[in-house]
């Protein structure tokens, strides 16, 4: 396809969406500057190409709200890439960006940003200039750490940092009042911020596989949390927060290949609880909280040692009942008998007295 040509088709007859998603000439690396002449064009797909970068003059699509960019090999964005500013949806995953231009923060009417499968190493400090952004996803890059002024962002409600090399989150994800799924998993993440009280929307958190060293009280008191997976910490998490009975709305929590071998006394309020993972977590005690929740969990995964040890309980509560069932039967059939030969005697017999009705049934010829 002549890209040339496509434009100035486009740019003559006032078209507001240009899809051109896989469709450019092979081994096609830049787009001609004439793409500025798209004046009116809402919407841009340019995925699953081959471009390597982006003309300065793509700053007269100022009527742009949506671009896709993803699976090119960009390497950088323009200067001039900031005069978008009517942008809204912006997907650049899978390219191989390292870094974003200074403008980047004019963008601030930005509401869903893409930026997976990169080579960031950081963000710029400027990210927090987005307050209107409600989704972030930088997954699968090299994140060493985020900006301060990630907190700023204060409309995000989305924010995926999965498979990154994060050892901290920084206290202003406190400030991100708004959050409602937060997913970090893979990372090398020790601690979570104090502040994750603050994050009274929050819903989802994943933590997984990471080298988590303890769970902040505070966390505790994000009370709409209703996901929460701090599985796959293997040496390091040992025990829960004692408080953790504060999360009324917990439905799901994954304690998978942990070291925690009890469970704080306030499990035992969790009882919304569906799902309840611990698969090799070495509980040494029957964790008595779970009995109290009753048969509302769903044990998806739990480990041998433990299962057989609910099984040999189960096994001998059975046992138990048995046992109750069959004297209950006994004694039933006792009193059955005995009313049974009580309505057999004449009541006028009964006045001879008891030798008269011993001697009736062993001696029938005395009667």
């Amino acid at each position: 396809m002549k890209v040339a040509t496509v434009i100035e088709s486009c740019a003559g007859s006032g078209a507001t969406i240009l899809e051109l998603r896989g469709k450019l000439v092979d081994q096609m690396e830049w787009l001609p500057v004439s793409i500025g002449k798209l004046s009116d064009v809402t919407e841009m797909d340019l995925s699953e190409n081959r471009l390597m970068a982006l003309p300065t003059t793509i700053v007269g699509l100022k009527a742009l709200t949506k671009l896709d960019l993803h699976s090119n090999q960009l390497i950088n964005l323009p200067h001039s890439f900031g005069e978008l500013i009517n942008l809204v949806d912006l997907d650049l995953h899978a390219n191989k960006l390292k870094s974003l231009p200074a403008t980047f923060g004019n963008l601030t009417n930005l509401t869903d940003l893409d930026l997976s499968s990169n080579g960031f190493t950081d963000l710029p400090e400027t990210i927090g200039n987005l307050s209107s952004l409600k989704r972030l996803n930088v997954e699968t890059n090299e994140l060493e750490e985020l900006p301060y002024t990630i907190g700023n962002c204060s409309s995000l409600s989305v924010l995926k940092l999965d498979l990154n090399q994060l050892k901290a989150l920084p206290e202003a994800i406190g400030k991100l009042e708004c959050l409602e799924i937060l997913t970090l998993h893979y990372n090398r993440v020790k601690r979570l911020p104090s502040t994750m009280d603050n994050l009274c929307n929050l819903k989802e958190l994943d933590v997984s596989f990471n080298e988590l060293e303890f769970v902040p009280e505070s966390l505790c008191f994000a009370t709409n949390l209703k996901k929460l997976n701090l599985g796959k910490n293997f040496a390091d998490l040992r025990a829960l927060p004692a408080s953790i009975g504060n999360l009324e709305m917990l439905e799901e929590l994954d304690i998978s290949d942990d070291q925690i071998k009890a469970l704080p006394e306030s499990f035992r309020f969790l009882s919304k609880l569906r799902v309840f993972r611990a698969d090799e977590t070495p509980l040494d005690l029957p964790p008595r909280e779970l009995v109290k929740l009753g048969s509302q969990v769903n044990f998806l995964s739990f480990n041998v040692t433990f299962g057989l040890f609910l099984l040999c309980h189960l096994l001998y509560f059975l046992n138990t009942l048995l046992i109750v069932v069959h004297q209950e039967v006994v004694q039933y059939m006792a009193d059955f008998v005995t009313k049974r030969d009580a309505k057999l005697v004449p009541s006028k017999k009964k006045k001879k007295g008891f030798w008269f009705w011993f001697c009736s049934i062993f001696c029938p010829q005395l009667k």
